[in-house]
């Protein structure tokens, strides 16, 4: 089974307030169709993801370009989009695909799983929750009648499909459905419900964000590391620090290169981990790591971090020496800092003090660096 989901995200519904589509908005610190992607990345079982945008998030097309996602044009209507979406993996060996509102970031693994595992053996499969409350009719704001709920149902996604037949099904559809389980049954598809799950909430009015707030802090793992490091001057015409070649009359002594900002921020991540430190993953005693580019190790603590299911939420890395002057270049490094690890610059932080001139660093014999780093699961 090659599994892709698509995230419909071309949506322009304003009823959830804030002033654009819900998508874009800030949901605890991150945009929602990022929670949603980040979660859909989490699961095992899905090989790739179609986001659908709107021709107008000229943003978003901007922001997402380039990256592992595989990006669609939005159509006039969800349907529309869905199938343009669906058109995209054409070609590419798509067995399955998940379809995903992306209004719905507390989406977990455990419904992934079950719609994946209904799809051995059915043709469609959705999670969905029984409707359990008394069901109403209303009528000009007084209750009309009473509705009998056995057999209801309230429908989620991700809704799951054998590719080839939401596509042939997508295709042949006039389109105005509900969702892509009306799609299927119009074409004579048999859809399997699975347990849904109850934090599974679509985003749809104000109050839904901070529902999902609650929902997402209450599942989210904050790690917290530090790191320390030391380098001596030695020879040399400049240093590295925090990624950037700062002229000066000497130079920093290390097995690599000897950026001791960039060591202490990966010694952080590694902390945060629980994973040892720099010399655990790469051992001085190895001659490929002499004279190595710190990102090399910046880059692989990262890549664990994400592999272990954390994101860098922030790092804040204080530089101790006498000289050279740091504030002309602070800029730079954290600009660099934040290329490597794939962050915002506004969550890098690079700054210096002195020490006064007491101690090693006061006398001018090298260089400190003390760093912090925030993970958070993805």
């Amino acid at each position: 089974m090659t599994t892709a989901a698509i995230v419909v995200a071309a949506g322009r519904g304003l009823r959830a307030g804030g002033g654009q589509p819900k998508q874009w908005r800030d949901l605890a610190g991150r945009r929602v169709a990022d929670w949603t992607l980040d979660a859909l990345r989490s699961c095992p079982g899905i090989d790739c993801i179609v986001l659908v945008l709107s021709p107008e998030d000229t943003e978003a097309w901007s922001d997402y370009a380039g990256g592992e996602l595989i990006l669609a044009r939005g159509g006039a209507t969800r349907d529309a989009s869905v199938r343009n979406g669906l058109e995209a993996l054409v070609g590419k060996g798509i067995s399955h695909v998940l379809i995903h509102d992306v209004a719905r970031p507390c989406i977990d693994p455990g419904t992934v799983a079950r719609v994946l595992a209904a799809l051995e053996t059915h043709a469609a499969a959705a999670p969905a929750l029984a409707v359990t409350d008394a069901l109403w009719r209303g009528a000009n704001g007084m209750v009309a009648g009473t509705q009998d709920r056995s057999g209801l149902f309230a429908a989620q996604t991700p809704q799951g499909f054998r590719f080839g037949a939401i596509l042939k099904a997508h295709r042949a559809h006039p389109g105005g459905a509900a969702d892509d389980v009306e799609v299927a049954r119009a074409a004579g598809l048999d859809v399997a419900i699975v347990e849904g799950h109850p934090d599974n909430i679509k985003i749809t009015e104000p109050g839904d964000f901070a529902r999902a707030e609650r929902i997402l802090r209450g599942n989210m793992d904050i790690r917290l590391g530090n790191g320390y490091d030391v380098h001596r001057f030695g020879p040399g015409d400049h240093v590295t620090l925090c990624g950037v070649r700062v002229p000066f009359e000497r130079g920093l002594q290390g097995h690599s290169d000897a950026d001791v900002g960039m060591h202490a921020v990966t010694d952080a991540i590694y902390g945060a981990l629980a994973r040892g430190d720099i010399g655990q993953h790469f051992p001085p005693s190895d001659p490929q790591w002499k004279g190595a580019a710190s990102e090399i190790f910046l880059r692989h603590a990262v890549d664990l971090a994400a592999g272990m299911g954390f994101r860098i939420a922030h790092a804040d890395c204080t530089l101790v020496c006498e000289f050279p002057k740091i504030g002309p270049h602070a800029a730079a490094m954290r600009a660099e800092m934040a290329r490597i690890m794939g962050l915002e610059v506004d969550r890098v932080s690079v700054k210096a003090t002195t020490s006064e001139k007491l101690g090693f660093t006061g006398r001018g014999e090298g260089i400190a660096a003390l760093a912090t780093a925030t993970l958070v699961t993805r």
